[in-house]
C-alpha cells in the first residue's frame, strides 16, 4: 500500500507598490517603496535563506522592481558622486542643514510618525520619547521654531532605524550600536545609516534571484503597473459579481485589450531584465480575473494564474449551483477554464486572512500551531490525493502589526512546515509538475481576491469619477498619437505615464471608508500623474485636476492597506 501523498502548501507572497515617483520632476512623493524594502522585502528573503527546506512563491509587480533599482542607484549616486537623492524624506536623513521653516519641520515630523505606534515607536524608548515630545507641537506649527535641529535629526534617524528589518536588527553590529546610543546622532551617524540602507536596497533583487536559482522560490509577475485587467478589458464585467453596481459614465475603457497586452508584455520585459528568466506564473493585479483576462494571459505563455476564493465559489455556483460551490475540496485543486491550457489556483481566504488579520496578536508558536492544525485537518479529510492549499497574501503590509516584524511567526512557520511529515511546502509550478488534481470551470465569474468582486475599485462615486478622469486622459492620449502630435521618445514617455495612471492603487484608496491621510496622498498623486500625461502629450490639463475629488474619514482594519478576502458581517 503506497503512502498517501503529503498535502502541498503554497505560500504566495505578493510584493507591490505603485509608482510614487513624479516621472517629470523625478521626485518621489511618498517613501513607501524604500521603507518596505529595508524592512519587509529584506526580512522575507532572510527567513527563506535561513530555512533551506522552505519553499514559496514570490510575486513582484514590475513597477516595484524598477523603483527598487532606482532607489539603490540614488543612494550609490549620493555616496559616490554627490548626486541628489530624489526622495525628500530619505534626503532629509543625510541633509547637513535641516529645515528651519516651521511648515517644513511639521512635514518631517508628521512623516516620521507614520509607522505602527505599538510595534515600532513604543518598542524603542528613545523613539517613543521623541514621538511624545512632538504631540504638543502638532497643532501649533509656529512653536516648531523652538525645536532644535538635533531633535529633527534624531527623529529622522529613529524613524529610519525603526523601519530596518528585524533580521538586520539582530545581526548588524551598526544597528545594535545605534540602538544603544539612542540619541544625539551626528551627521556621520546619519550617513552611516544611509550606507546600510543602500546595502539593503542594492541586494534585494539579487537575493530573490539567488533563492530562485536554488529552487526555494518561484518568482512570478504581475502586469507592469498593476492595472485591474478585467475592467480595462470590459468595464461591465463588474456586474457579474455585483448585479446592482453603479458603473461610471465610461462604458468601455478605450482600446482596453491593447493596453492590458502592453502591461503584460512590458511586465515580462522588466521581469526578464532583472531576473534573467521568464516566469511561468502571473498574479493578475489584485487577483482580478475574467474569462478574457485568463485567455490573454494564456496567449502570452503563462502556465498558471491565481485569484480569490469567492471568485471560485461564484464560478462554481454559476456552473453547478449550491452543491458545486460548497464542495469541501474545491479550493484544493487547480482549474482549467473552459478547456484552456492555463491553470488557475484560488486563495484559501480563511487561512490567508488568519495570517493577515488575526495572528499578529497571538504568540507566534500558538499562531503557527493553529495554522498547521488547520492544514493537518485538511490533509486528514482528503487522504490519498494530490492536492494543494494556496495561501496568498500581501508580503509587506501585514508584518508591521506583528511583534518584531513577524520574525518569530515567519521563522517558526517555515521551520515547522518544512519539516512536517504530512505537509509539503511547494510552489504552483511544482504542484503542476507533481500532477495536482485539476478541475474544469466552464464559466468564469469575473472578480478579484477581495470579496470576489471589483467593489474595491469601481462602483463608488469617487472610484467611478476616477475611471471617468482616466478615460478622458486616455482619449486625449489616443488623439495626440493619431494626429502625430507625439512620436519617438515623447510617445514612449507618454505611454509609460499612461500606464502609471492605469494602476489599481489609486482606485483602492478612493472612498469615504478609507483614512483621510491615505486618501489625500493617493488622490493627489493620481491627479499629478494624470496632469503629467496631459503635459507629455502637449495639452493643458483640465481644470478638474486642480481640485480634490475624494476624501476619507474612515478607520478600516490595519489602516486599510489590506482587505479580507470575504465580506465580514
Amino acid at each position: 500500500m503506497s503512502a498517501s501523498p503529503p498535502l502541498r502548501v503554497v505560500l504566495c507572497w505578493h510584493m507591490h507598490q505603485p509608482q510614487y515617483c513624479d516621472l517629470i520632476s523625478g521626485e518621489y512623493k511618498l517613501p513607501w517603496t524604500y521603507l518596505h524594502a529595508i524592512k519587509d522585502y529584506v526580512d522575507m528573503a532572510a527567513h527563506l535563506e535561513a530555512v533551506p527546506g522552505a519553499r514559496a512563491v514570490v510575486n513582484f509587480a514590475p513597477v516595484l522592481l524598477e523603483q527598487l533599482d532606482d532607489y539603490a542607484a540614488q543612494v550609490r549616486g549620493y555616496l559616490r558622486d554627490h548626486k541628489a537623492i530624489r526622495d525628500p524624506l530619505l534626503a532629509a536623513l543625510v541633509a547637513p542643514v535641516l529645515p528651519s521653516h516651521p511648515e517644513r519641520r511639521m512635514e518631517l515630523i508628521n512623516a516620521c510618525l507614520r509607522v505602527n505606534r505599538q510595534r515600532v515607536i513604543e518598542r524603542f524608548a528613545p523613539f517613543k520619547l521623541l514621538a511624545d515630545m512632538a504631540q504638543p507641537f502638532l497643532g501649533h506649527c509656529d512653536y516648531l521654531t523652538y525645536i532644535s535641529e538635533q531633535y529633527i535629526a534624531d527623529l529622522l534617524f529613529w524613524y529610519h532605524l525603526g523601519w530596518i528589518g528585524e533580521t538586520v536588527r539582530r545581526n548588524d553590529l551598526r544597528v545594535q550600536r545605534w540602538q544603544e546610543q539612542g540619541r544625539n546622532f551626528s551627521l556621520h551617524d546619519r550617513r552611516e545609516l544611509l550606507v546600510l540602507i543602500g546595502e539593503l536596497l542594492g541586494g534585494i533583487i539579487d537575493r530573490y534571484a539567488a533563492l530562485a536559482a536554488r529552487g526555494q522560490v518561484e518568482l512570478s509577475v504581475s502586469p507592469y503597473a498593476h492595472p485591474i485587467a478585467p475592467l480595462m478589458l470590459d468595464i461591465p464585467c463588474a456586474a457579474e459579481a455585483m448585479p446592482d453596481v453603479e458603473l461610471p459614465e465610461l462604458s468601455q475603457y478605450p482600446d482596453g485589450e491593447a493596453r492590458v497586452l502592453w502591461h503584460v508584455r512590458e511586465g515580462l520585459n522588466v521581469f526578464e531584465q532583472y531576473f534573467r528568466s521568464r516566469p511561468s506564473g502571473c498574479w493578475p493585479a489584485e487577483g482580478g480575473v475574467s474569462q478574457a483576462t485568463l485567455e490573454l494571459l494564456q496567449s502570452q505563455g503563462f502556465r498558471w494564474a491565481a485569484s480569490g476564493e469567492t471568485v471560485l465559489r461564484n464560478s462554481l455556483h454559476a456552473g453547478a449551483g449550491e452543491q458545486g460551490a460548497g464542495d469541501s475540496d474545491a479550493l484544493l485543486k487547480g482549474y482549467k477554464i473552459n478547456g484552456g491550457r492555463l491553470v488557475c489556483f484560488f486563495r484559501d481566504d480563511n487561512l490567508s486572512d488568519d495570517i493577515g488579520f488575526n495572528y499578529s496578536t497571538w504568540h507566534a508558536d500558538d499562531a503557527v500551531a493553529n495554522l498547521i492544525h488547520n492544514l493537518e485537518n485538511i490533509a486528514a479529510n482528503h487522504p490519498g490525493r494530490e492536492l494543494a492549499v494556496p495561501i496568498i497574501l500581501d508580503g509587506e503590509n501585514a508584518w508591521e502589526h506583528f511583534p518584531e516584524n513577524g520574525y518569530y511567526f515567519l521563522r517558526t512557520l517555515y521551520e515547522k512546515l518544512s519539516g512536517h511529515p504530512r505537509l509539503r511546502l511547494s510552489t504552483f509550478s511544482e504542484c503542476l509538475d507533481a500532477g495536482v488534481e485539476l478541475g474544469e470551470l466552464p464559466q468564469m465569474v469575473s472578480g478579484s481576491w477581495v470579496y470576489g468582486s471589483f467593489s474595491t475599485w469601481i462602483g463608488d462615486r469617487d472610484k467611478n469619477r476616477g475611471w471617468d478622469m482616466l478615460g478622458d486622459a486616455k482619449r486625449a492620449f489616443d488623439r495626440a498619437l493619431a494626429q502625430g502630435h507625439i512620436d519617438g521618445d515623447q510617445a514612449v514617455a507618454a505611454q509609460l505615464q499612461l500606464a502609471i495612471c492605469e494602476g489599481s492603487d489609486w482606485f483602492w484608496w478612493f472612498g469615504d471608508y478609507n483614512p483621510a491621510d491615505s486618501v489625500s496622498d493617493f488622490e493627489a498623486l493620481f491627479r499629478l500623474h494624470l496632469s503629467n500625461l496631459y503635459q507629455l502629450i502637449g495639452q493643458e490639463p483640465p481644470e478638474y485636476l486642480a481640485h480634490s475629488f475624494a476624501y476619507g474619514s474612515g478607520s478600516p482594519a490595519l489602516g486599510g492597506t489590506m482587505r479580507h478576502g470575504k465580506l465580514r458581517n
